[in-house]
């Protein structure tokens, strides 16, 4: 059933990045304003929903849990990371392609389980191992392929412009034509 949950949390996430981005993009509204309308309907749903997909993931009640001034420090770090990557996400919709910013999202998670192993001693398994090495090769190989595309002059544009260019010369000429008065050539008189 987890895995589940997972699948659910994805197809939610891309499909939520990609109406945000598209609404930023339709209404002109910037990543902060558009941070500051959403967030505290994030946060409701978090605090509803939140207790019972942790109960369900885990197992246990946050209500059971004793806190420590090491577990508050470590949760307040924690609250202080998420609306970091808040904020990041929000800066990067509508100014990159959805391909990107999945990319990013990867990162993230790369990064996650990396701190989560070298500051909590989580346990790497080779099944997270292989995902991280995947990711940043799709990473690596994916900013390649944009950097070459960049390099990359495309003929067909610069065929169009070329010919863009021709018939603004044309069009100037022919204006300059019809402005000018007629002169006699062998003369250099206007007529």
């Amino acid at each position: 059933m987890k895995p589940l949950v997972v699948r659910i949390h994805h197809c939610y996430r891309m499909t939520s990045n990609t109406s945000i981005g598209s609404l930023q993009k339709k209404y002109s509204v910037g990543s902060f304003e558009l941070l500051s309308k959403t967030a505290p309907i994030q946060a409701v749903s978090l605090l509803v929903f939140g207790p019972f997909i942790d109960y369900y993931l885990s197992g246990k009640l946050l209500s059971n849990y004793r806190f420590s001034s090491s577990a508050f420090l470590v949760l307040l770090l924690s609250c202080s990371l998420a609306v970091f990557c808040n904020v990041s996400q929000y800066l990067c919709i509508g100014r990159f392609s959805a391909v990107t910013f999945q990319v990013l999202g990867h990162m993230k998670t790369v990064c996650i389980l990396t701190l989560g192993w070298l500051l909590f001693d989580s346990q790497l398994t080779v099944k997270n191992i292989l995902g991280m090495t995947v990711a940043v090769l799709g990473m690596i190989v994916y900013s390649w392929a944009v950097e070459a595309e960049k390099r990359e002059p495309d003929s067909k544009t610069i065929g169009h412009t070329k010919n863009n260019l021709l018939e603004e010369h044309v069009e100037l000429l022919k204006q300059r034509i019809e402005e000018s008065p007629a002169k006699d050539v062998e003369l250099g008189h206007a007529k």
